[in-house]
């Protein structure tokens, strides 16, 4: 039994001095892993506060270089410069109208439910001009790298040194307005009236502007059976479809994540998406385009002070555009025939005919009439009369 204890008393003393001295070692461990892990989150510390230097150095010189840039710009006007040859891209589509007489080439980059893009074709299919048509990739863009500007459209115009290209769908109209006019104007010639200007808005934002392009240049002799007040009230007419009505679009073609896609499913069917770009490219512009446009439109309506249904705002402006009509005592606000803002507004409407906010648009207001007798004089190529060639 003395045997027993003895050994019992040591294996006691044996573990109790191995288990001291494991402890001893496991707080020497982590005494070591912490100094360890002091010492790195100093180092990453440090890191972290020169990069953060460097990169806030970065954005600073940047910004003040861009502000420089800005102030330096602010004032100037540029005018848009004529390259030399057409972008090595094959169109994808030609439409050509055989009474064509006007002696345009032209090439439009477009997406084609964009408003924009929409008011430049309403105008060339109204005159009956035969023009060429690239379609954008809305998401990559890759069409349109030639140019600085990165919006659509872009007209390009063939011309004696190459080809002017023509951006803004407003200004494009007003050169080609111009153009149509009078014979003997170029279109390089015309659009030295249309400079791009560099400014800060009362907000201090940096914009740039192109100067007079609600103005069609008629060096100084109105066309006939136009008054000074009525050439006015059409360019109101057509800032308002620009400022206003375009805006309450994409909040009620987006308004829901499921009418987001209602939409983008109808741009690729009538914008022929299978045919011009790959099986991923075109899913990925549906899918991430209605997603994107679907969260973007909840911002879009509260920075234009849309109502909280924004298809009230959407029947308002055009209730606002038939009494203007209603006014002026004719079929259109034109009169007889449509002027540069009925087609301005039935470009801007036709880009959403197939979505669920056209059809809505058609039901609660008295829009159809106006929009059926636009869509006759346009398919007709009614304005073909107003070509003076």
């Amino acid at each position: 039994m003395s045997v027993l204890c003895k050994v019992s008393r040591f294996l006691t003393n044996s573990l109790n001095k191995n288990a001291f001295k494991t402890i001893n070692d496991v707080r020497f461990f982590q005494t070591a892993t912490k100094q360890a892990k002091s010492m790195n989150i100093v180092k990453m510390s440090v890191i972290g506060a020169s990069v953060g230097v460097l990169v806030g150095a970065g954005y600073s010189v940047n910004k003040i270089s861009k502000d420089r840039k800005n102030f330096t710009n602010e004032g100037t006007q540029v005018e848009i410069e004529t390259i030399k040859s057409l972008p090595s891209i094959k169109p994808s589509r030609k439409v050509v109208y055989p009474g064509d007489n006007s002696g345009l080439k032209l090439t439009l980059f477009q997406y084609q439910t964009c408003p924009f893009c929409c008011k430049v074709r309403v105008f060339l299919d109204y005159h009956g001009i035969s023009y060429d048509v690239v379609e954008v990739d809305p998401v990559l863009r890759d069409e349109i790298k030639w140019s600085s500007y990165r919006k659509v459209p872009i007209l390009l115009a063939k011309v004696n040194e190459g080809y002017q290209p023509l951006n803004d769908s407003t200004m494009i109209i007003s050169v080609l307005g111009s153009i149509l006019e009078d014979k003997y104007k170029k279109i390089e010639d015309i659009v030295k009236y249309y400079p791009n200007i560099f400014f800060h808005d009362e907000n201090g934002k940096f914009k740039q502007e192109i100067v007079n392009k609600y103005f069609l240049m008629y060096q100084n002799t109105l066309p006939a059976g136009k008054s000074m007040d009525y050439i006015v009230e059409e360019r109101k007419w057509r800032k308002w479809a620009d400022d206003v009505l375009v805006h309450v679009l994409s909040p009620n073609v987006y308004r829901t994540a499921s009418e987001a896609h209602q939409a983008f499913s109808w741009f690729s069917e009538v914008g022929r998406w299978e045919e011009y770009f790959p099986t991923w490219e075109r899913l990925l512009m549906v899918n991430v385009g209605a997603y994107a446009m679907w969260l973007i439109s909840k911002r879009l309506k509260k920075r234009h002070h849309l109502k909280e249904d924004v298809r009230q705002s959407l029947y308002d402006e055009v209730n606002y555009w038939l009494e203007g009509i209603r006014v002026r005592g004719g079929e259109f606000m034109g009169g007889t025939d449509p002027d540069f803002s009925d087609l301005a507004v039935y470009g801007i409407l036709k880009s959403i005919e197939g979505c669920n906010a056209f059809k809505d648009l058609l039901d609660n207001t008295k829009i159809g009439v106006w929009f059926t007798a636009m869509q006759e004089k346009v398919d007709s190529q009614h304005g073909q009369q107003y070509v003076k060639y």
